[in-house]
């Protein structure tokens, strides 16, 4: 079972000016094939290994919360230059192979037109759709980043009270109605290591049986990990809501979120209507891929997601 830890957030402010010149099919006369060529990488990876919803999705935080979506998570530190990804709860983001594959075939069919920052929020808007989550659009144009810096990351753990998460989705432009959709949806796919939760473990109002089933779990050595949603756990839907309403929440902000009466009412409407969840879900997404993102002749057409086009 592959990890996953808090999908989390930190300060960059919505641009109007860069969101007005992202547009849908904005690759249509460039590069047609685009889309198709990512959503059959993306969905060969999928039969191999349907976690890769959860890896995709956050990366995809990951990459937006710090300083955009600008691609800027995906460049590989080198001696002397560290970078985003090797940097605290990034070193154990995963999927980047998905990306890699997605633009050597990109880059091959119609070199340097596909973004890097594209390709991360089209491989996920596919992922999330393959494991049954909601089917929507999102528009393009993103470019990518020049900076990749360590001091830039600053992402919460799992542990953050509603209030803080509160201020630092309101940072970002979204509301509290965005904040819950998107944690509830990221963490309703993949897992988390026992060490990161052990402040659950010791909380009495947990739910009972789960408590134990978790302890057992946990005793064994190299820190294992367990299903953030216990219920649905490679399923894009609103049970993990269901699950928070239980006291069987795994993550503290989790369970926080039915508790606190800001966040209470939100968690209860998603708990009783999927569809209802599977709406606000697009909708959210594609307001968080817009964050702080590179347009018109900002930043560069990376021809390596790993790397800078000038080798620094």
């Amino acid at each position: 079972m592959k990890s996953i830890t808090a999908l989390f957030l930190l300060f960059c402010f919505l641009v109007p000016s860069a969101l007005a010149q992202l547009k849908f099919a904005f690759y249509g006369p460039s590069c047609h094939r685009a889309g198709s060529i990512i959503s059959t990488v993306v969905a060969n990876s999928f039969r191999r290994d349907p976690s890769i919803t959860a890896a995709l999705l956050r990366m995809q935080f990951h990459d937006c919360f710090v300083t955009g979506c600008d691609a800027s998570l995906l460049i590989d530190p080198r001696p002397g230059r560290p970078s985003e990804k090797s940097t605290g709860p990034n070193a154990s983001v995963r999927g980047y192979e998905i990306i890699d594959e997605a633009k050597r075939q990109l880059e091959r069919v119609c070199p340097g037109i596909v973004s890097c920052a594209d390709i991360v929020a089209l491989a996920t808007r596919d992922a999330i759709k393959l494991a049954g989550g909601p089917s929507f659009l999102i528009k393009t144009g993103r470019r990518d980043g020049l900076r990749s810096n360590p001091a830039d990351v600053n992402l919460p753990g799992p542990t953050i009270p509603v209030s803080a998460s509160i201020q630092a989705f309101a940072a970002l432009g979204m509301s509290v109605n965005d904040m819950v959709t998107l944690i509830g949806g990221g963490h309703s796919v993949g897992s988390i290591h026992c060490s990161l939760f052990q402040d659950r473990l010791n909380d009495p109002s947990m739910d009972r049986s789960l408590n134990a089933q978790l302890r057992n779990t946990c005793r064994a050595p190299n820190d294992p990990s367990v299903f953030l949603d216990q219920k649905t756990p490679f399923v894009v839907d609103n049970a993990i809501f269901g699950e928070m309403q239980r006291q069987r929440a795994i993550m503290r902000i989790d369970q926080n979120l039915a508790l606190d009466g800001a966040t209470r009412g939100i968690v209860s409407s998603f708990a009783q209507s999927n569809s209802l969840f599977r709406q606000r879900f697009a909708q959210a997404m594609e307001k968080m891929g817009t964050i702080r993102v590179l347009t018109g002749r900002a930043g560069e057409i990376r021809s390596n997601c790993r790397a800078f086009n000038n080798g620094r």
